[in-house]
């Protein structure tokens, strides 16, 4: 399986070590194009040292490849609702992760989304559940 992980980058790397976690337990299901991500170096000014539009290609040809878009929303990025859109055009299935804040919610337009299952976790033990129950479906 090919699975594609989003998550903020310049939109900020407060949850990175989270990103790393749920990277670590999806790789168990498959390949993971963008695993990078949760790597704690990765600086969000300068990030890969690749142009823009070089990002955006390489990017949105892993989604078209992809089986399942993993993304974690808690962090709001401009990145990864364009992520998510493009897979909502290409009909690959979302798992939309959110850490649990009272007053807080994921967008509408992520929850609305007929392609998206949205879920909130309050732990890593509770997000590891969640993600491999997700799994367990396909």
């Amino acid at each position: 399986m090919d699975i594609y992980f989003s998550g903020a980058i310049r939109g900020g790397r407060d949850d990175v070590k989270i990103y790393k976690t749920i990277i670590d337990i999806i790789s168990e299901y498959g390949h993971v194009f963008t695993a990078y991500i949760g790597d704690e170096k990765l600086d969000p000014v300068s990030g890969e040292r690749k142009s823009d539009e070089f990002i955006w290609k390489r990017d949105v040809d892993w989604i078209k490849e992809s089986d399942v878009i993993i993304a974690e929303v808690s962090q709001p990025s401009h990145g990864v609702g364009y992520e998510i859109s493009t897979a909502h055009q290409l009909n690959i299935p979302v798992l939309a992760l959110s850490k649990y804040k009272p007053g807080k919610r994921i967008s509408a337009m992520v929850c609305g989304d007929p392609n998206v299952t949205s879920k909130y976790y309050d732990s890593l033990s509770d997000l590891e559940n969640i993600i491999r129950d997700y799994f367990s479906k396909f």
